[in-house]
C-alpha cells in the first residue's frame, strides 16, 4: 500500500493527515472550514484516495494559514506515498463538467513543481471561504508534491461550481497519474531513470 502520515505543528496550525493512494475514497475531514471539508471529501471520493485530516488552525484570523498548510501537508503526503514513483502512469488529465462550469486539469508527476492556474472565480467568497484561497491551496500542494499541474476553466459562472469542479477534476487527473501501469511496474517512467 502506498501510504503516508504527515504531522505539522506551527504557531498557526496543528495538522494530522493520513493518505492512502490505493484506497476506496473513504475520508474523515475536519479542517475547521466547512467549504474546505466539502472540497477535500469530494477530492478523496473522486480520486479513490483514503484521506483523514484533522486541523486546528487560527481560523479566528481567517482561513489562509489553514488552507495553505493543509495544501502543504497533502502535497508532502503524495510525495511520500509515491516513493520512487516506480511503475506509475505519471501523466493524468481530465475534463470535468459541473453544471455550467467546465474544468480541465492536467498533471505530470515529474518531480518539478509548477502551477499554471486558470480559474476566474467571480465572487470573493463562497460561504466563509475566500475564493482566492483555492489558488493558495494549489500552489502549496504542487510545491510540496513535486507535481506540474495545469488547471483551466473552460466555462463557468458559479463560484461554488467552479471550485468544486476544480477539486473533482484534480482528483480524477491524479487518480490516473498515480495509477500503476502493470506492463511497466518495475520501471521509472522517465528517460532520466528518476523522477
Amino acid at each position: 500500500m502506498r501510504e503516508a502520515v504527515i504531522n505539522r505543528n506551527t504557531a498557526e496550525t496543528k495538522i494530522q493527515l493520513s493518505l492512502n493512494l490505493d484506497g476506496t475514497g473513504e475520508s474523515s475531514i475536519d479542517s475547521g472550514c466547512g467549504f474546505l471539508n466539502h472540497m477535500l471529501t469530494l477530492f478523496a471520493k473522486h480520486g479513490r484516495f483514503d484521506l483523514k485530516l484533522k486541523c486546528d488552525g487560527d481560523v479566528d484570523v481567517d482561513f489562509h494559514h489553514t488552507v495553505e498548510d493543509i495544501g502543504i501537508c497533502l502535497g508532502q503526503a503524495f510525495k511520500e506515498a509515491l516513493g520512487d514513483k516506480k511503475g506509475i502512469v505519471r501523466y493524468g488529465s481530465f475534463i470535468l463538467p459541473m453544471d455550467e462550469a467546465l474544468i480541465l486539469c492536467a498533471a505530470d508527476i515529474s518531480g518539478r513543481d509548477y502551477l499554471a492556474y486558470g480559474l476566474e472565480i467571480p465572487t470573493q467568497k463562497v460561504g466563509e471561504f475566500d475564493t482566492e484561497l483555492t489558488e493558495e491551496f494549489m500552489i502549496a500542494f504542487v510545491r510540496n508534491a513535486g507535481i506540474t499541474l495545469h488547471i483551466r476553466q473552460l466555462s463557468g459562472t458559479n463560484s461554488h461550481h467552479i471550485i468544486e469542479g476544480c477539486f473533482k477534476c484534480l482528483a480524477r487527473a491524479l487518480k490516473e497519474a498515480v495509477s500503476i501501469d502493470e506492463k511497466f511496474k518495475d520501471e521509472i517512467p522517465s528517460t532520466k531513470g528518476v523522477l
